[in-house]
């Protein structure tokens, strides 16, 4: 009897030792998921639109820039994703296009003419980045990216800009992930901060979503001077568009910059500058990767200043 009973509270003991070795483990797994879900809600996300990109398109500022600075702020521990138009020169094969069916099959409606648009998506090679790709194989198939072999512009860069624009901002609502920041570079993607702002105020994907606007070097010539009237829709007039009637560099680059949270200079252009002091904008200039560091404060400061005001 004494044995069965020393027996009985020593498996007792066993059981309950064994016990609180299960809850605490238990313990340990829910405080890991909880820093998890924590470290992953406090990610920043940074959506990176641009006309070029490297490898997919030629050596540039603009291309170089938004190939290397998302990589560097991935490194920071931040998300990233990139969008750019899908040109013919992109070579689908090498770079292992495909593309995204739920995400495609949208039909923009441009100066009464129905565009399909198709998204693409790859990794950029050597880097854990996603790029999507917005397509159109009657804007976007041609070879040439803004110019026709006699280096003038294409006639309708200005649908295809405005395609562009509106392409990525429904693709986003698409994706379902929310970026903190939206950072547009270059003259192609200079309406977005205007659609977010007037299009697209109360939809809860860009609800929070700060606007950052790269403004980079000048180029001559205008677009087509009907892109004030074809940009328009529901939401946004013809009055919105006055600025941009006469659509060349300086103007289409002003546009971004009025409805930008924040602008970041690689120009060194007079106008510019002062337009970005006459809408009260905060702003960094930039070149090459020594300026990487201080984007990166920028974006903090930015959201920041958002949180303050919210």
């Amino acid at each position: 009897m004494i044995n069965n009973t020393l027996n009985h509270k020593l498996v007792c003991k066993i059981r309950a030792k064994n016990l609180k070795i299960v809850k605490y483990y238990v313990f340990l797994q829910k405080q890991r998921n909880s820093a998890s879900k924590s470290y992953t809600t406090l990610m920043t996300k940074i959506l990176y639109i641009s006309q070029e990109i490297q490898p997919y398109t030629p050596e540039n500022e603009i291309s170089t820039t938004v190939r290397n600075l998302p990589e560097y702020i991935q490194g920071l521990k931040k998300e990233v994703r990139l969008f750019m138009p899908k040109y013919g020169c992109v070579n689908e094969r090498r770079y292992q296009l495909h593309e995204v069916i739920r995400l495609s099959g949208l039909n923009l409606d441009i100066d009464n003419a129905d565009y399909p648009l198709i998204i693409k998506v790859a990794s950029v090679p050597q880097a854990k980045m996603q790029v999507y790709f917005i397509d159109n194989e009657e804007l976007f198939q041609r070879k040439a990216i803004f110019k026709d072999e006699n280096g003038a512009f294409f006639e309708d860069n200005d649908v295809r800009k405005i395609f562009f624009c509106r392409g990525v901002l429904e693709t986003i609502k698409k994706l379902g992930w929310v970026p903190d920041i939206i950072h547009c570079n270059g003259w192609m993607t200079s309406l977005v901060p205007m659609y977010i702002k007037q299009s697209f105020a109360k939809d809860p994907v860009f609800e929070q979503t700060r606007i950052i606007y790269s403004a980079y070097n000048a180029w001559d010539g205008n677009l087509n001077t009907d892109l004030y009237k074809k940009a328009v829709n529901n939401e946004v007039t013809e009055e919105t568009l006055a600025n941009i009637k006469d659509p060349n560099w300086e103007n289409l680059t002003k546009m971004g910059i009025e409805y930008a949270d924040g602008v970041i200079l690689h120009t060194d252009n007079k106008e510019v500058e002062k337009s970005v002091s006459d809408f009260n904008k905060p702003f960094i200039k930039a070149s090459g990767e020594e300026s990487y560091e201080n984007i990166n404060a920028f974006y903090d400061k930015i959201l920041e200043e958002n949180s303050i005001t919210a």
